[in-house]
């Protein structure tokens, strides 16, 4: 079916604009280098950025390689040379098949696609999910949620960032 209008409502949208004068359509308005400039220079210091973790200071890299970290509950400033494992934190002792577990819950959405994956029945995983939260909580770093536990693997070393 082809419906035909006679009445085009004018509009004062830029891209209506670009399109009436160029007689293309277009998603993107082209710009003025200057503009262009500043929004690249606003993307790399976005992809500087690092997400922070519960409790812990959050930080920018530097040109120079170096972090620096802002605690957002005081205020105060420090640099960094390393943004890898936190040694001062204490670790709990986790076996090799919770980490295991651990580590294939971070990647897939559900505990059952735990189990599917590594060939355990859910009451495995989520027995195993128990036990790495009892050793958190065990040595002070409670970690009632996926997420809190998330941030505990990051802060181990058990999981980066960059394999999500």
């Amino acid at each position: 079916m082809t419906v035909v209008s006679d009445h085009v409502i004018p509009t004062t949208h830029r891209g209506a604009a670009h399109l009436r004068a160029t007689g293309t359509a277009s998603a993107r308005v082209p710009s003025d280098p200057a503009r262009r400039a500043l929004r690249e220079q606003a993307l790399a210091r976005l992809a500087q950025r690092t997400m922070p973790l519960p409790g812990r200071p959050f930080g920018v890299v530097a040109d120079d390689g170096t972090v620096s970290a802002h605690d957002c509950t005081c205020g105060r400033h420090r640099r960094s040379d390393t943004a890898g494992p936190r040694a001062d934190l204490p670790r709990p002792r986790l076996s090799d098949r919770e980490i295991e577990v651990l580590r294939t819950w971070m990647h897939v959405d559900s505990k059952s696609a735990v189990g599917e994956r590594l060939y355990i029945s859910l009451g495995t995983v989520n027995t195993h999910l128990a036990r790495i939260r009892v050793k958190y909580g065990d040595v002070g770093r409670a970690a009632p949620t996926k997420a809190a536990l998330f941030a505990r693997a990051v802060q181990d070393g058990i999981i980066a960032l960059d394999e999500l």
